[in-house]
């Protein structure tokens, strides 16, 4: 499956502020920042989530987004369908033919809605984490 640079975007910031503490309002800038996502884009994509009940804001000097429910509440999944919709089950060749292989597709897309549907953003944080902290370089010439 493949995904706008919006989705990758959108992932990638709801990403960060799972990974900080809950309930800590986190500013656009240093989002953008960490996820190297440009601002102005960022702010649109934040502006979308939001509506979509995925963020909520503070404003003032200490305001910015954070996520509107736990992180183990919240799937790949529902947020690619949210941003870029559902995928047609039914595909056609270029002639306008149905597909030999649309039975096939389907199926890849099902295997490919479960993982998304299943993949929380808790579980992410918690498998980077994991990794991370697993990674020693060695420095030895």
């Amino acid at each position: 499956m493949r995904s706008s640079v919006k989705g990758e975007y959108a992932l990638r910031a709801l990403f960060d502020l799972a990974e900080q503490r809950p309930g800590q309002p986190i500013r656009i800038a240093d989002i953008a920042h960490r996820q190297r996502i440009p601002q102005k884009f960022l702010e649109l994509i934040l502006s979308t989530l939001k509506q979509g009940g995925f963020v909520e804001s503070r404003r003032g000097a200490d305001g910015g987004y954070m996520l509107a429910r736990p992180a183990e509440n919240l799937s790949v999944g529902e947020v690619l369908r949210f941003l870029e919709g559902s995928r047609s089950a039914r595909r056609t060749t270029e002639q306008g033919l149905l597909d030999p292989f649309e039975e096939v597709w389907r199926q890849v897309d099902d295997g490919v809605d479960e993982i998304l549907n299943s993949t929380t953003f808790a579980g992410l944080v918690r498998n980077w984490r994991e990794r991370r902290g697993s990674y020693v370089p060695d420095w030895q010439i």
